[in-house]
This record gives C-alpha cells, sequence and structure tokens, in this order.
C-alpha cells in the first residue's frame, strides 16, 4: 500500500482540513518539521516521502515509470484516494510545488488550495518567449554531470547555494547530509527529471488559487520567475520573503508558517 511505501505520516485533528506537504529533490518529509506540526491544532497534517527519497520503498523507483513527474503526481492523487482526503491544502517545495500543481490539474475535486514554496515551472532560459529561468541548457548539463561524476561532493558544493547559508550552519549540514543519503542512481536520475523540467503550460492552466513563496535572494530561482507566476498563474497571489536561499521552510520557517496561514484565513 503506498501508504506504507512512501512513509505516509497523518496528524492534527482527524475532522480538520487536510494540509499535505510534498518535499523536493534529494529530501524528505523531516524538512517540513518546523513548518507542519504548526498547523496540526486545526488541521488534518500529512507528510510524506516522495518515491526514491527518505525512507520510502526504493524498489519502487521505476526509472522509466518516474521520467516523467507525472508519475509523482499520480503517487500523490494515491494518497488522496487512500486516505479519502477532499478540499485540501497541498503545500508543495520547489519540484514538489510542481508535483502538486500536476495532481490538482487532475483532481480539482481534492484540492481546495496549492501553496509553492520555491517553485519553478522551468529552470531553463527561454529567451524567445521571454522567460528568465535562471540557466542555460549547458549549465545544467554540467550540473548534472558533476552530480553524475561526484555524489557526494556535489552535495557538499551545492548544498550552501541551495540553503543559501555558509557550511557548517544548520539547514546547509541538515541538506547535505539528505543529498548524501539519497541513493545516487536515483538522485542522478531525478536530478535530470527535475532541472529539466519545463511545465510552464501547465502552471498557466492551474485549476486552483495557488500562494507563491519566493526569497528575495534565490540562487537556484530568479525574481523574474516569481514574476512570471504572478502574472500567468491563474489565482496566483505572490509572497517575496525578505529572506536568502530556496529552503526558506527550513531558515525563516515562522514566516513561511506566517504567510501560509494568512493565505488560508478565509477558508
Amino acid at each position: 500500500m503506498i501508504v506504507e511505501r512512501n512513509q505516509v505520516v497523518v496528524s492534527g485533528q482527524p475532522q480538520g482540513r487536510p494540509i499535505v506537504f510534498v518535499h523536493g529533490f534529494g529530501c524528505d518529509q523531516s524538512m517540513w518539521r518546523q513548518v507542519a506540526p504548526s498547523f496540526e491544532a486545526e488541521m488534518r497534517v500529512v507528510t510524506y516521502d516522495l518515491t526514491g527519497m527518505g525512507r520510502s520503498d526504493l524498489s519502487a523507483y521505476d526509472m522509466r515509470r518516474y521520467a516523467d513527474l507525472e508519475a509523482h503526481a499520480e503517487d500523490l492523487l494515491s494518497i488522496l484516494k487512500e486516505l479519502d482526503l477532499r478540499d485540501a491544502v497541498i503545500v508543495g517545495h520547489s519540484i514538489g510545488a510542481t508535483i502538486a500543481l500536476l495532481a490538482a490539474n487532475q483532481a480539482p475535486e481534492r484540492v481546495s488550495r496549492l501553496v509553492f514554496v520555491s517553485p519553478t515551472p522551468s529552470f531553463l532560459e527561454d529567451q524567445a518567449h521571454g522567460y528568465h529561468g535562471g540557466f542555460s541548457a549547458a549549465d545544467l548539463g554540467e550540473l548534472i554531470s558533476f552530480l553524475d561524476e561526484n555524489h557526494l561532493g556535489w552535495s557538499a558544493q551545492l548544498a550552501p547555494t541551495i540553503a543559501g547559508q555558509p557550511a557548517g550552519e544548520p539547514a546547509t549540514e541538515e541538506l547535505t547530509q539528505s543529498f548524501c543519503r539519497t541513493d545516487p542512481a536515483i538522485a542522478q536520475h531525478f536530478g535530470r527529471v527535475t532541472f529539466f523540467a519545463d511545465r510552464r503550460s501547465e502552471f498557466e492552466q492551474a485549476a486552483r488559487p495557488a500562494l507563491i513563496i519566493h526569497c528575495s535572494n534565490d540562487a537556484l530561482v530568479p525574481m523574474q520567475v516569481a514574476d512570471w507566476m504572478r502574472e500567468n498563474v491563474p489565482g496566483a497571489t505572490l509572497k517575496v520573503l525578505d529572506a536568502t536561499g530556496h529552503t526558506p521552510h527550513m531558515t525563516v520557517p515562522s514566516e513561511v508558517t506566517a504567510a501560509i496561514r494568512e493565505f488560508l484565513e478565509d477558508i
């Protein structure tokens, strides 16, 4: 069953509105530990590990199936169905935000709101269409090659950039260790899927209102991406945090929690 396979954890109020947290690449559900518990007093809180990440059943990671993000979205929908969740708030970080969007677009009857933490529809530059994703195809190719050649070195070098904090800081160390724990073959495969994904068209067809939480200084996702999403994602609200990095739920969790609460006040 998917609840066991993906280490689904349910807490909070059994009859409360569901809020489901989806982590990003190279991470696991523990990255939400400073945010998710804040909603337990009034909501039904669900966390889980993406297939291939954390303590999920790694044998379930079929590289042919998971070559498409839709497979992760189908897993999320399976969890919603298994737990019989409707009107859920789905909170996704980075590529987890894209997975949340795809799931909501497939089954909008199960989702009421979306929260995107440091999202990007595409990391790739597309100057022909005025989209500034931040990376050229060559840049991303080099990033993936480095991951292929030296998984541990990639983890140690990229974690400070992603966290927006120096090596040795708690969030940086936690990210480094999480990246290092990830199965190298899965990390290489999912890394390609993550960094070369282009889901702009799906974001432009978002089926549910979304809050976009973006740090003012994010080395992976430039402000132009957040502006593009505000202008092109139906029903989108942009909240820019005065913070550095790509993981505000780990570095400024109280600000992320406050932004989500404000967004949910009228439901």
